[in-house]
């Protein structure tokens, strides 16, 4: 059996006493403490030090943070470059040529090549009968290659310059 022991009953039109008490101005120190005057220091350096080291960041801001920027760009926009070498993309060139027009472009032409570095080249391989073309070192192999067969073909023609210099002698005499 519920039992209310509490025999008084608040009065018709008298404001309710607040549960919260007096919680809402706990804040009131803090922000009574962040009022108060401070003495407001612009710099931790004083006189010379302070400017020497404007002197200083005005060098690094003109000088070492433009190089920077410059740089991480240029590096940036040869990322597609890199990555069509890497995969062995046979239209690494254009990717190339990409990548230059981008950086004269400020960086338009730069997502085109990134997404032609990562595509598959599927009419290539319809083509040729593969994806890859093998980039980078190859080069010098095929100098060499080249150079063999250059000599092969000078050999051909020395043979064809002396049979026609020296002409077979025929039966009809």
């Amino acid at each position: 059996m519920n039992v209310n022991h509490n025999t008084q009953r608040p009065l018709p039109g008298c404001p309710q006493p607040s549960r919260r008490g007096y919680r809402h101005l706990r804040w009131l120190p803090a922000l009574l403490l962040g009022m108060l005057p401070m003495l407001a220091q612009a710099s931790m350096f004083k006189g010379e030090a302070l400017d020497t080291a404007a002197n200083i960041l005005a060098w690094v801001v003109l000088i070492v943070a433009p190089v920077v920027g410059i740089s991480v760009f240029w590096l940036v926009h040869i990322l597609p470059e890199k990555i069509a070498e890497k995969r062995q993309h046979p239209q690494t060139d254009a990717i190339q040529v990409l990548c230059i027009l981008s950086l004269f472009f400020g960086g338009l032409l730069w997502p085109l090549a990134w997404l032609l570095a990562y595509t598959k080249p599927v009419l290539h391989k319809l083509a040729y009968g593969t994806d890859k073309v093998p980039h980078g070192d190859g080069h010098h192999d095929e100098s060499a290659a080249d150079g063999a067969e250059l000599k092969r073909l000078r050999q051909q023609v020395t043979e064809l310059e002396s049979r026609l210099a020296n002409p077979p002698a025929t039966g009809k005499a």
